[in-house]
């Protein structure tokens, strides 16, 4: 089987995914490797977005109604009904889909036990049927076996992303198929002939991550790929013939090379001038050849192909927007492209034997994320939510032209129609530079009756705020802050230059554009200039600290989650398994051994003198991306000014939070401490 399962790329993601790293596509799954990315549980910053125009719905529940383009939307000017945290977690997030061998049910991930566990939905529709009950570490769905009802799932421990690798069996045993006493495993995809899977692991290198050959029936693995290089792995061809790789020299500029197994040796399939970026996008089944992503030449990322006769690339796709992902169905039948698209995303679905573009009415404002093809190739599931409706589960039959909608998370406590739908705004920076923001507009604010503000930064170096449901920014809004979703220069999805824009100018220039995102809140008639806070997480909750340590006037208050305080001890204590990607972050961000004066110049812990405003700091213990004392030491540097500093400690996450307990925990404190330093002291009772 086979789908999408990319995101944006930009930035420092090293071989996994998302906004700051190289997206995977599945049969290719997610790779190992880092992104200083998060805030919301961390499989909804790796999933990609995208529309998905459908041509028929069945229910369950009607999603939400359409809403108008914003331009033409009258403002709402109406006091919504206010929902506690715990209503709003009465939502149940779903991801990762895949189809059972025998496709009369669809596999997923989801936290409706308050923790991720495996389990499964017929495609006709039903009660989901729970495979897993982990109630201690989160279950990840990786792959369904394609010939039996076997599936792989991968977990770690309270967050620490040293995950193994597990199957299930119909009876529930569940086997570890890498017991690593140290190190990490990530499933990567069946083979073409569905008689193996292939597995990476750093238990011989821990910067390096090999490929195991797995046997589908006895597990009896065979080494396929010794990657001495460290590079990223990223699929291997239909024949086993080789393996290709992502190698990241900065985070803008990266080539893709191949490992002959017969001959053992390495070729790079992009040399090129200048800096440019090569990943790859997918392989076509039928014919082997190659599928990459890149943006030289072009300000945009285009699709282009390696001729199998000549070996020359060859212009496949391009649009006026960055084209991020493209996968193939299993036999190459259709495939599917994805461009991103001003915040959100837009599908090309191609038959590939008739060489057209299916074409596909619009529907509804929303998103797709998790599209995978079955294997029969008549269907596709994947996942739909818009800003105010949160991801379903959709079984699309690619014959009839029918979606059925699978699932039902959004919270029943919550009407949709109290929720806000986002707006793509832009606003000059101090230079000129336009700086592309999501503005969620609360529907009680007015000139007359003026609301409080955050800004909301993004995780990175690069990332992107984009369409789609997350409950927290919902919550704040529901309570009367007006939030404004910033995409400062650097941010993905904005075209070569802008995403180059950040490099080796961290706490200066992208931190100026979000300095002159309050004053463009404060010029809204409906925001209250002088009560704005910022808020964020890993790198966005650097860019928070940031703003208290060297804007020091600029916010009232500020909320950072495991944040980067100290980008030297950051920098040299990155994952090893990011390989070769450590040398892209230091391209990006700065050399701590080379730039050491530099990066204390911009790192918040050496100036947290200068910080007087009140500061909220959100940590996990096991977080292997910024580490603990990143927190514990901005903390106790910024208690020592007389500063209201408050600290929140979680002992069982990691860079992320995956328990539904410890969101709640985090969303509420969270709002209690805007609303001390924000608002009046008669903060609203929420109703019941």
């Amino acid at each position: 089987m086979s789908g999408l399962s990319a995101t944006p790329d930009g930035g420092p993601g090293g071989p996994l995914t998302f906004a700051v790293g190289l997206g995977q596509i599945r049969p290719v799954r997610r790779i190992p490797g880092g992104t200083l990315t998060a805030w919301k549980p961390l499989h909804r910053i790796l999933a990609v977005t995208l529309f998905l125009p459908l041509l028929a719905v069945a229910a369950p529940p009607a999603p939400a109604a359409k809403p108008a383009p914003a331009a033409a939307r009258k403002p709402v000017q109406r006091p919504s009904r206010q929902y506690t945290m715990e209503q709003f977690m009465g939502t149940t997030e779903v991801t990762d889909p895949v189809f059972a061998s025998d496709e009369k049910r669809v596999l997923f991930s989801s936290n409706a036990t308050g923790i991720y566990n495996v389990a499964s939905v017929p495609v006709t529709g039903g009660k989901p049927t729970a495979l897993t009950h982990s109630k201690t570490d989160s279950v990840r769905l990786v792959g369904a076996f394609p010939r039996d009802h076997r599936f792989l799932f991968e977990r770690d421990q309270g967050g620490n992303e040293q995950t193994h690798v597990f199957v299930r069996t119909p009876d529930g045993k569940e086997q570890d198929l890498t017991p690593l006493k140290k190190g990490v495993a990530h499933f990567i995809g069946f083979s073409q002939d569905e008689s193996a899977f292939y597995v990476v692991t750093n238990e011989r290198d821990e910067g390096a991550m090999d490929v195991y050959r797995h046997d589908a029936k006895t597990y009896a693995r065979t080494l396929l790929f010794q990657n001495d290089k460290g590079f990223a792995v990223a699929g291997v061809a239909p024949d086993e013939s080789w393996v290709v790789m992502n190698e990241s020299l900065t985070t803008s500029d990266g080539n893709v090379w191949r490992y002959d197994v017969a001959t053992k040796t390495l070729k790079n399939l992009t040399p090129h001038q200048g800096s440019a970026s090569y990943r790859v996008a997918d392989i076509d089944p039928v014919s082997g050849e190659l599928y990459l992503l890149t943006d030289d030449g072009s300000e945009f990322t285009r699709l282009v192909r390696q001729s199998k006769e000549t070996g020359k690339l060859e212009e496949v796709e391009k649009a006026d927007w960055d084209i991020f992902a493209t996968t193939f169905s299993r036999t190459g039948a259709w495939r599917v492209t994805a461009l991103n698209v001003d915040g959100g995303t837009e599908v090309r679905l191609h038959d590939v034997k008739a060489g057209t573009q299916v074409a596909l009415p619009q529907l509804p404002e929303g998103v797709v994320s998790d599209l995978v093809f079955a294997r029969g190739e008549k269907r596709l599931a994947f996942l739909h939510e818009g800003d105010r409706s949160s991801p379903n589960l959709y079984v699309y039959d690619l014959t009839t032209k029918k979606a059925t909608r699978l699932t039902n998370t959004m919270g029943k406590a919550l009407d949709s129609e109290d929720l806000v739908e986002s707006q793509v705004v832009r606003f000059k920076s101090f230079d000129g530079l336009e700086i592309p923001n999501l503005l969620f507009k609360p529907h009680q604010a007015t000139a007359e009756k003026k609301a409080p503000a955050l800004v909301w930064v993004h995780g990175g170096p690069g990332g992107q705020t984009r369409k789609g449901y997350v409950n927290f920014i919902q919550y704040l809004v529901n309570r009367g802050y007006v939030v404004l979703g910033i995409n400062n220069r650097g941010s993905t999805g904005y075209g070569k230059a802008f995403h180059k824009a950040d490099d080796q100018k961290h706490g200066k220039e992208p931190l100026l554009d979000v300095v002159e995102a309050r004053k463009y809140l404060a010029s809204l008639p409906y925001v209250d200039g002088s009560r704005v806070g910022i808020i964020g997480g890993s790198y966005g909750g650097y860019m928070v600290l940031a703003a208290l340590t060297f804007h020091p006037d600029s916010f009232e208050a500020g909320v950072d989650a495991f944040g980067i305080s100290n980008w030297l001890r950051t920098l040299k204590g990155m994952p090893p398994e990011w390989g070769a990607f450590r040398q892209a972050m230091f391209q990006e961000v700065g050399d701590p051994e080379k730039q050491e004066a530099m990066l204390k110049e911009i790192s918040p812990l050496f100036h947290a003198q200068r910080i007087k405003k009140p500061l909220l700091v959100i940590q996990g213990a096991n977080d292997p991306r910024v580490p603990q004392a990143e927190s514990d030491e901005i903390v106790a540097a910024v208690k020592k000014n007389g500063v209201p500093v408050e600290y929140l400690l979680l002992p069982d996450e990691g860079h992320g939070f995956k328990k539904k307990k410890n969101e709640v925990l985090v969303n509420e404190r969270a709002l209690e401490f805007f609303d001390r330093y924000l608002k009046p002291a008669t903060a609203a009772t929420p109703t019941p």
